[in-house]
């Protein structure tokens, strides 16, 4: 803190602390810059110890933000006291602005990026640098959404790409949520809570409804959080209540559900701007050509200069006796050089690395030695004079850094996207049929529906048929005429794959889930399409296809 405060940043010292503290907590970050060794705090908003008992060092992978800072690649200042130079910017090895996002606030600015997953962002930074004209929808086939540290659900696949598209945008982050029933007591177990929410605030908000009695049924609420369970907080229920009605009135009234407001302004070529994600990646990918080339050029200058010392080295030992002598009848080390110079055309770089040169090294092997290290520096020189003549030499050596930050660095997507499967304009005489990945359809009549206003939150389908647990719904399709003569096709992850009529989907009882397809062991259903066409074209995770004719 005291060298930050001394040489680079003229702030008090708490400031400085708090901004490395919260480099250390993984709720902010996905990537956190600071190992720290001590109390760096905690998601219920308790403060980090005095920094007089806390230790830190940087992190494995901060390390890749500074690496080749010493080699000319990016441009320097002073500092606020012009006694020292400090960088611009890092060097960077992959678009943290995007992987850890930054919040803040300045004089007529603010910003809000959220953070997202580094393996996507890697990957949709590769895209672009294959192709400059990658679209936001082919972004957005490897950039599902923000990724929170704090994991969580986030839904409106709309606010992602107005966000991404615009650089502004509003989402929903909600809490990982579900029920158990723990000695005959029904409970809500809260798993993950939205990103930014302090988990004391809310089991305290939480607790007061219930002291309150703004609705009745909770018995108690606990916070049973601990290392191996990070968030765990636990709402018993009294017998006999509705479970959804009591999570829908918490998730409306308190931060188990929160929105959050994209506001992407960065700073480019020394301006702010709000920028969508494809021109932030694209800055990114220019600042690591820059990056790329800056350092290629600095170890070729490198590489050509120890060659030329190399080179007067071996020619020195071919001559060694006379050499020698002149050596030896020189005044001093400045008239030896000099001498060296006039007489065998050396110059004073050679002469200098001559006359330094040790005399053990006069013997065979180091004569080898210097024609190895000129033929290994001479494929060098080759391999940088590549990167720097050929643009898709440079591209590559770009794209492999940032896949083997990939795969030093890469983690799960933490953040789950739930997101509207489809909005039909239906009246109540109509039928909804909803299938689920257990290989059932739910008959829903619209009539059914609850009946709210556009901004309200729905109400859950267990409401007027019940799921099994784990089972979710993967597609929905409206019907107003079973007696048309259309198909519908069903796909299995395994693999199986069938097509039925629309008009054997319609039942008299529908109070549960209906077998539309029968699943082996753990199989699920992943797609069903009722799509009209000829022809149905199947896409695996590996990048095969298979497309046939649909009869």
């Amino acid at each position: 803190v005291g060298e930050v405060m001394g040489k680079y940043h003229p702030h008090g010292d708490s400031s400085i602390y708090e901004a490395m503290v919260r480099m250390s907590q993984w709720w902010k970050q996905n990537a956190s810059y600071i190992d720290m060794h001590g109390n760096n705090g905690s998601m219920d908003g308790d403060s980090p110890a005095a920094y007089r008992y806390t230790e830190a060092r940087l992190s494995k992978i901060a390390n890749e933000m500074l690496k080749d800072l010493d080699k000319d690649t990016v441009s320097w200042a002073p500092n606020y006291a012009d006694t020292l130079m400090e960088p611009t910017v890092l060097p960077a090895k992959y678009p943290n602005l995007l992987v850890n996002g930054t919040t803040g606030i300045s004089a007529g600015y603010a910003t809000n990026i959220p953070p997202h997953n580094l393996s996507e962002i890697i990957d949709a930074t590769i895209m672009l640098i294959d192709n400059p004209n990658t679209t936001l929808d082919e972004i957005m086939t490897v950039v599902k959404g923000p990724d929170f540290p704090t994991g969580g659900i986030v839904e409106g696949i709309n606010g992602i790409k107005e966000a991404y598209e615009t650089g502004r945008g509003r989402i929903i982050v909600k809490s990982k949520v579900r029920f158990e029933t723990n000695k005959k007591i029904d409970q809500i177990i809260i798993s993950e809570i939205p990103f930014d929410v302090n988990k004391g605030m809310l089991v305290k908000r939480i607790d007061e409804i219930r002291l309150d009695k703004k609705i009745e049924g909770i018995q108690e609420v606990r916070d049973e959080s601990d290392r191996e369970d990070p968030v765990r907080i636990v709402i018993d229920l009294k017998s006999g209540v509705n479970k959804e009605l009591i999570l829908n009135y918490l998730l409306k009234n308190t931060d188990l559900q929160i929105s959050y407001n994209f506001n992407m302004v960065s700073i480019v070529h020394l301006r702010p701007m709000t920028l969508g994600i494809i021109p932030i990646l694209k800055a990114y990918v220019e600042h690591k050509k820059e990056v790329v080339t800056k350092r290629t050029k600095f170890d070729l200058d490198h590489a050509k200069m120890r060659m030329h010392i190399v080179e007067g080295l071996i020619k020195a030992i071919s001559i060694l006796d006379e050499v020698i002598k002149t050596i030896r009848r020189s005044k001093n080390k400045t008239d030896a050089i000099n001498n060296l110079v006039l007489e065998y055309k050396f110059t004073n770089t050679q002469a200098e690395a001559i006359v330094t040169l040790q005399l053990y090294r006069l013997t065979n092997t180091d004569v080898t030695e210097l024609e190895e290290e000129m033929n290994m520096l001479d494929k060098i020189i080759k391999g940088l004079n590549a990167i720097l003549d050929n643009p898709e030499k440079l591209n590559k050596v770009m794209k492999d850094e940032l896949i083997d930050i990939k795969n030093n660095y890469g983690t799960d997507r933490l953040t789950e996207l739930d997101y509207v499967l489809g909005m039909y304009e239906l009246n109540t005489m109509d039928t909804i049929i909803l299938f689920t990945d257990l290989g059932n359809y739910l008959y829903v009549p619209v009539y059914e529906l609850p009946d709210l206003k556009w901004k309200d939150l729905g109400k859950h389908i267990s409401n007027i048929i019940k799921l099994n647990e784990g089972e979710n719904i993967i597609n929905c399709i409206p019907i107003n005429n079973f007696d048309t003569f259309n198909y519908i096709t069903l796909f299995s992850r395994d693999g199986m794959i069938k097509r039925c009529l629309i008009k054997d989907l319609k039942v008299s009882r529908y109070n549960k889930p209906i077998t539309c397809m029968k699943l082996k062991d753990s199989d699920k259903l992943v797609s069903v399409t009722n799509k009209i066409g000829n022809e149905v074209f199947i896409t695996t995770h590996a990048g095969y296809g298979l497309r046939y004719k649909l009869n």
